[in-house]
């Protein structure tokens, strides 16, 4: 009995500690829209006022209204949403409140403690606790006839309700991981991880308030290497093409369907997403080697993705 008290108080100590710490960074949002009213919750990242949300949230708004722990209230402005990561940047004059530190959630593992803080069901300040359920999940994001995957998605227990999107997702130290994005079902919460590839998204969105993605045009499906060269290359699998377009820049560099692309830019490309995580502003216009593997033997060509028009599949 003292051996589980002594664990209990613990688990309550930590999560009170990542309480304490993430809740004055959160504040709770509402916009009107021509679709009607809407919630939800940002968190604030940086000294001079900006906030970070999902994109969902302020769908259709270009500012709102943010109420923060304290209860102090104040004008928000949408700097940029980025519907393909769920994510968008707010910016109010006067915050007042410290900004969260970002983490990393490329490092959680299945079974880690994570603290969700948020506004559900417009309960500001709501504070549930739970664990790592998945890691690398899929979620399914539309910009008009765009569609994406946002991969990496964390899966956790973590009760999360209607408000809770736009919200930390924290670890035991206190460090923001995850932006909770959406309840899936009973039991079941997701959030957007913060990784370098968020990072970059975010800080696009404050600095231009958008996000210029690259195009190779091409499409493809994971499919298992051989045994011997998987274990020599290191990776299980690689990306058979199933579709060139024509004229585009895949098509141009010499790629062919039934080519399976095995790395890109140097790294391995073991699915879609991996390689659309390299497909973001700073590869645009500039030279991107692909290996592919071809009737049995390596063939090196080298692509220069164009930027991604909205109206592009």
């Amino acid at each position: 009995m003292d051996t589980e008290r002594r664990a209990l108080d613990a688990y309550s100590e930590l999560v009170t500690s990542v309480a304490d710490k993430v809740l004055p960074s959160v504040a709770a949002v509402a916009v009107r829209t021509p679709r009607g009213a809407g919630a939800g919750s940002a968190v604030v990242f940086t000294d001079d006022g900006f906030l970070l949300t999902s994109a969902h949230v302020v769908a259709g708004a270009r500012s709102g209204t943010v109420t923060f722990s304290d209860g102090s209230e104040s004008r928000f402005d949408v700097v940029g949403a980025d519907p393909l990561s769920d994510l968008a940047v707010l910016r109010v004059l006067h915050s007042g409140a410290p900004p969260a530190d970002l983490g990393d959630a490329d490092p959680l593992r299945i079974g880690q403690l994570v603290v969700a803080v948020g506004n559900p069901m417009g309960l500001a300040g709501s504070v549930t606790a739970g664990v790592v359920s998945g890691l690398r999940r899929s979620l399914p994001a539309r910009d008009g006839r765009v569609v994406r995957l946002i991969d990496d998605v964390i899966q956790t227990d973590a009760a999360l309700n209607p408000g809770n999107s736009g919200g930390a997702l924290a670890d035991a130290t206190g460090n923001v991981v995850g932006v909770n994005t959406a309840v899936a079902g009973y039991g079941l919460g997701l959030a957007v991880p913060i990784n370098g590839t968020t990072r970059q998204i975010i800080g696009d969105l404050v600095s231009t308030g958008k996000v210029r993605r690259a195009w190779l045009g091409v499409a493809g499906v994971p499919v298992p290497l051989p045994p011997q060269l998987a274990e020599r290359l290191g990776q299980r699998r690689g990306l058979r093409v199933a579709e060139v377009v024509p004229g585009s820049p895949a098509g141009s560099a010499g790629i062919y369907l039934g080519d399976i692309i095995v790395s890109a830019g140097g790294r391995p490309v073991e699915s879609v997403q991996t390689l659309l995580r390299l497909m973001l502003g700073p590869a645009i216009g500039t030279r991107l080697p692909i290996t592919v593997l071809r009737k049995g033997a390596f063939v090196d060509v080298i692509t220069v993705p164009v930027e991604l028009a909205a109206s592009a599949a």
